[in-house]
C-alpha cells in the first residue's frame, strides 16, 4: 500500500519525531504554521484580551469582581457578558495570523502548511498552504506521491448504490409474497418490534429457473443491511440468487477450467457488490473475494428426528420379562393348590379331631385360589382363609413374596411408563453409524455449499463424503422436510441454522458436538473499497450489543421449550394396555355368565328328573305287593357335572308277596 495508486494523509503528530523517520516517501500532511512560536500567540492574546475590555468599558458598567476564588461563593456578574464580547472581538493583525472564533471558542481561520514528505531530501517539503477556505500550492515545489510518482493518482469514485445479492435461509433470509399492491404486509417480532422488510428481487418460489418477481426479504441479515446502511451512507437494491446456491466452484463443460456458482459466481462476475447471506468464510471461497470480520460465530452440527416413544398393548407388562409373568402366575396356581391339600389333610383343618363345635366352611380350592390371587393384588380376603397352622404358614410366606413382587413391578413401571426413553442419539461426527456408513442409516448435506467442500476435503471424512454424496439436497429447506418425513436420519449443517430449526419444530432436535468452528461473513470483491468500513462496522455492532440482539430475535427465540421442560406425565397410550385388560375380563366374566345359566339350567333339569323318578318310585311302590321281609331299592344317581355322586337306598318292608297287579 506504499506503492503507486495510494495516497497517505496524516496529522501533525505523525510527522514529528520517529514517526516521520518512519514514514513512506510521498507522504502528505498539515501542520499550522507558527504553532511552535508561544511569543506570537502569547502577543494575539494579550491583544485580544485588551481590545475586548476596551470594547467593555466604553459599552457597559463593569462590576467588580470577587478577590479570590478560594472560599468564595460569589460570581463576577460581568463575566459572561466579557466572554461573549471576547468570543466575538475580530483582529486582522494578529502575529499567527487573522483571528476570529467560531460558537466554540476556536480560531476560525488557522493557517496550515501543506507537506510532503520526500525521500531524496530526506525531510519534509512545504508544497502549499491551506487557510481554512482554500488551498494555495506552491508552483515550484512539486509533490511526490507513493512510489516516486509526480502525477497524482487517477482515483476512482465510490458508487453508493449497491447491489446486494442474498439467498433464503431462515432466520437469516425470510422470503414471502408481496401484497397485490406491491408492498410487503407488516408484521411484529414475537417482542412487539415491527420487522424490517425491503423488497427483494427473485425466483417466484424456490425452483430456479421462474420468472422473476418483487418479494419481501427480512431477517437476521436483513436487519444487519439495514443497520450498515445508515452508519456507511449508501443505498441498495438485494436480489435473491438465482440459482439458489451459495457458491462452489464447478467445471465448464467437463473441462479443467473451474468458475463459481452461486452467490459467489455473483459476486465475482460482477453481478453483485456485496453478499449479506449466511455466507461461511473458508479458505477456498477467501482467496477470491474478501471477507468482513464475522457477524455470526458458529459451527456444523447434526439435525435428527425426536424420537418419540411409542407405548404398545402391553407396556403395562414391560417391568417384567414373559419369563418372569410366566413363573408368577404358575406360582399362583401352585401355592393355591397347596394351601388346599394342606388344609385338606391337616388334622386341625377340614376334619377336626374330637370337635363337637359347628364346624366352618372347609377350605376348598376355589376359595385356596381366590386367596392365593387376593394376596397378591391386595385385594382384602373376606372368606377363605387357611385354617390349619401350615397352611397358614404358607400363606404368609406368599403374602411376603407378593409384596416384594408388587413393590419391584411398581418402581419398574414408572420407569417404563413416564420416563422418556428414546432411542440412543448420534453422539457426533465420529458416532459409528456416521464413520460406517450403511443403507439402513441415510444422512447428507446441501450440494455444492460450504460444507460440501469441507467433507470433500478432509480425508478422513473421505468415507462419509461419499455416502452423502448420492443423498445431498438441494437446499437445506428441502433436508429439514426430509428429516421430518423420516426420508433422511440426519442432517449435518449450520450450528445456528439447526438450532433454530430444532427451537421451532419440536420434532426435531440438534445432537453431538459443533466441530469445523467458523463464522458468517459478509463477501465483497478483493478491490471492494467497503471492505474496511464494513468490518469496522460490524466490530461496533458487536460492542454496542446489536449483534447480541438481533440474535435474541431471531436466532434464540424459542417455541418448545415450554413443552421440553415440561415433567412426562402419563397418556391413554401408556395405559391402553390396562383398560384393554378391564375389557378382556368384562368380556371373561359375559362369558362365563352363559355358561353358568347353562349348567344351572341343567342341573335343574336334572333335578326335575330326579323327582319325577322319586315321584314314580312311589307310585309304583303303592301298586305292589311284597311277601312278608325287606324289600329293598337302590336308586343310584350320578351326575357327571357334579362331585361327588350321590346313592340313594329306600328301604321297603311288605308282608305281602311280590307280585304285580
Amino acid at each position: 500500500m506504499t506503492g503507486s495508486g495510494y495516497v497517505w494523509l496524516v496529522g501533525e503528530r505523525e510527522m514529528t519525531g520517529k514517526a516521520l523517520s518512519e514514514a513512506p516517501d510521498g507522504l502528505l500532511g498539515l501542520q499550522l504554521i507558527n504553532g511552535k512560536n508561544e511569543s506570537a500567540h502569547i502577543a494575539d492574546a494579550v491583544a485580544v484580551v485588551a481590545q475586548s475590555l476596551q470594547e467593555l468599558f466604553e459599552k457597559e458598567n463593569i462590576t467588580e469582581p470577587p478577590r479570590g476564588c478560594v472560599g468564595n461563593t460569589n460570581i463576577w456578574r460581568t463575566g459572561p457578558l466579557f466572554k461573549r464580547v471576547l468570543m466575538a472581538s475580530k483582529y486582522p493583525d494578529g502575529l499567527t495570523g487573522r483571528i476570529e472564533f467560531n460558537d466554540d471558542g476556536d480560531r476560525r481561520f488557522a493557517t496550515y502548511s501543506i507537506l510532503n514528505y520526500q525521500q531524496k531530501p530526506g525531510r519534509l517539503i512545504q508544497v502549499g498552504v491551506f487557510n481554512g477556505s482554500q488551498v494555495v500550492m506552491n508552483p515550484q515545489r512539486k509533490i511526490i506521491w507513493p512510489g516516486g510518482e509526480t502525477e497524482k493518482p487517477v482515483g476512482y469514485q465510490m458508487s453508493t448504490k449497491l447491489k446486494i445479492v442474498t439467498i433464503h435461509q431462515e432466520p437469516f433470509v425470510y422470503v414471502k409474497p408481496t401484497k397485490t399492491d406491491g408492498t410487503c404486509k407488516e408484521e411484529y417480532t414475537v417482542n412487539g418490534v415491527l420487522i424490517k422488510k425491503v423488497i427483494c428481487t427473485g425466483p417466484n418460489g424456490t425452483i430456479p429457473g421462474q420468472p422473476i418477481v418483487p418479494q419481501c426479504c427480512y431477517g437476521f441479515c436483513i436487519d444487519l443491511l439495514i443497520k450498515l446502511a445508515m452508519s456507511m451512507n449508501f443505498t441498495y437494491e438485494v436480489h435473491l440468487v438465482a440459482d439458489g446456491k451459495f457458491g462452489t466452484q464447478e467445471r465448464v463443460n467437463n473441462s479443467n477450467k473451474k468458475e463459481w456458482n452461486g452467490m459467489m459466481g455473483e459476486l465475482l462476475g460482477g453481478l453483485a457488490d456485496m453478499i449479506v447471506a449466511p455466507l461461511t468464510i473458508n479458505n477456498e471461497r477467501a482467496q477470491y473475494i474478501e471477507f468482513s470480520k464475522p457477524f455470526k460465530y458458529q459451527g456444523l452440527t447434526i439435525l435428527v428426528k425426536k424420537e418419540i416413544p411409542r407405548s404398545t398393548l402391553d407396556s403395562f407388562m414391560q417391568p417384567f420379562q414373559s419369563t418372569l409373568w410366566l413363573l408368577v402366575g404358575l406360582s399362583v396356581h401352585v401355592v393355591a393348590v397347596m394351601l388346599y391339600l394342606l388344609d385338606r389333610f391337616s388334622p386341625f383343618g377340614r376334619f377336626k379331631v374330637n370337635s363337637e363345635e359347628e364346624e366352618e366352611d372347609a377350605l376348598t380350592l376355589s376359595s385356596a385360589m381366590w386367596f392365593s390371587w387376593g394376596v397378591l393384588l391386595n385385594s382384602g380376603i373376606g372368606e377363605g382363609a387357611p385354617r390349619s397352622f401350615s397352611a397358614r404358614i404358607l400363606g404368609m410366606v406368599w403374602a411376603g413374596f407378593a409384596m416384594i413382587i408388587v413393590a419391584s413391578y411398581t418402581a419398574n413401571l414408572a420407569a417404563f411408563l413416564v420416563l422418556d426413553r428414546p432411542e440412543e442419539r448420534i453422539t457426533g461426527i465420529n458416532d459409528p453409524r456416521l464413520r460406517n456408513p450403511s443403507d439402513k442409516f441415510i444422512y447428507a448435506t446441501v450440494k455444492q455449499s460450504s460444507v460440501d467442500i469441507y467433507f470433500r476435503r478432509q480425508v478422513e471424512l473421505s468415507t462419509m463424503y461419499r455416502h452423502m454424496e448420492k443423498h445431498n439436497y438441494e437446499s437445506a429447506a428441502e433436508a429439514i422436510q426430509a428429516v421430518r418425513d423420516n426420508k433422511l436420519h440426519a442432517f449435518i449443517w449450520d450450528s445456528a441454522v439447526l438450532e433454530f430449526e430444532a427451537s421451532q419444530k419440536c420434532d426435531l432436535v440438534t445432537t453431538g458436538e459443533l466441530f469445523f468452528r467458523s463464522g458468517f461473513g459478509i463477501g465483497m470483491r478483493k478491490d471492494s473499497p467497503w471492505k474496511q468500513n464494513v468490518s469496522l462496522a460490524i466490530l461496533s455492532s458487536h460492542e454496542n450489543g446489536f449483534m447480541e440482539d438481533l440474535d435474541k430475535t431471531w436466532v434464540r427465540y424459542q417455541e418448545c421449550d415450554s413443552r421440553s421442560n415440561a415433567p412426562a406425565t402419563l397418556t391413554f397410550e401408556n395405559m391402553a394396555g390396562v383398560f384393554m385388560l378391564v375389557a378382556g375380563g368384562i368380556v371373561a366374566g359375559i362369558f362365563l355368565i352363559f355358561i353358568e345359566i347353562a349348567y344351572k339350567r341343567h342341573k335343574d333339569a336334572r333335578r326335575k328328573q330326579m323327582q319325577l323318578a322319586f315321584a314314580a318310585v312311589n307310585v309304583w311302590r303303592k301298586n305292589l305287593q311284597v311277601p312278608v321281609g325287606l324289600f329293598y331299592l337302590v336308586v343310584f344317581c350320578c351326575d357327571p357335572l357334579t362331585i361327588p355322586c350321590y346313592n340313594f337306598t329306600l328301604f321297603i318292608f311288605t308282608p305281602f308277596s311280590l307280585y304285580a297287579q
